[in-house]
């Protein structure tokens, strides 16, 4: 009887269709750790570029310096620092053109870096999606295989003259299994996309700040009336 319940004997002896939703779910079960371990190391890795970043930024290094820096390792720097090298840039590329207006040169470097960070928070929130749509829907594909799964149980029991449990337990347990690998597939990526939703939020409002304080050191520099900034 336990070898005739077991997991993988009910699937070998189950219908085809739930067969097919049980390693449809596996499948997204799968695909889903792997969003979910590539996401928690790469946030962990901007954490830590954005980190050193704002380190090195608030030392008091030239923002010249600073900003050729950050031009050159700009494949593999953090969020934080390519905000940094477009709000730098537009700023540069306005003083070059003689712009003299101070607001027109900070509005350029806000809404450079600006749009800047609407294209980090984009690859940010990659795979979020996919995590939302796995908790969502996972269930009830699991469900959809437990129902067929029990229509065809007792399908089947209606030829039968005499109906006991024990004939009627392995149908209802291999249809119960599709849902118990939903339930397997969602719990997870539900756990996960709130945790990374948190997490996004919270580098998000950490690389707004640091625009606000930018933009407002760029605002003191030109209210000083310098050619170039060159500290703060």
């Amino acid at each position: 009887m336990n070898q005739d319940l077991s997991i993988v004997q009910l699937m070998l002896n189950a219908s085809w269709v739930v067969q097919a939703v049980v390693v449809l779910l596996m499948v997204v079960s799968v695909m889903s750790w792997a969003a979910i371990f590539r996401k928690v190391f790469s946030l962990k890795r901007v954490r830590a570029h954005n980190e050193d970043f704002e380190r090195e930024f608030w030392s008091g290094t030239n923002l010249n310096d600073l900003y050729a820096a950050a031009a050159q390792s700009a494949k593999h720097g953090g969020p934080m620092e390519r905000i940094f090298a477009s709000g730098m840039r537009e700023y540069q590329k306005l003083r070059e053109r003689r712009i003299t207006d101070n607001g027109a040169l900070l509005d350029g470097a806000r809404r450079a870096m600006r749009a800047s960070f609407q294209r980090e928070l984009d690859v940010l929130e990659t795979n979020l999606s996919f995590l939302a749509s796995v908790g969502s829907v996972s269930p009830y594909v699991g469900l959809f295989g437990t129902v067929w799964g029990i229509m065809h149980a007792f399908t089947g029991l209606a030829a039968l003259a005499q109906v006991t449990l024990a004939t009627v337990a392995p149908g209802i347990a291999e249809a119960l299994v599709a849902t118990a690998i939903g339930l397997f597939a969602a719990i997870p990526a539900v756990v996960f996309y709130n945790r990374f939703a948190h997490d996004i939020d919270r580098v998000a409002n950490a690389m707004e700040t640091f625009m606000e304080e930018f933009s407002n050191i760029l605002q003191r520099n030109l209210g000083a009336q310098t050619q170039t900034p060159s500290g703060h």
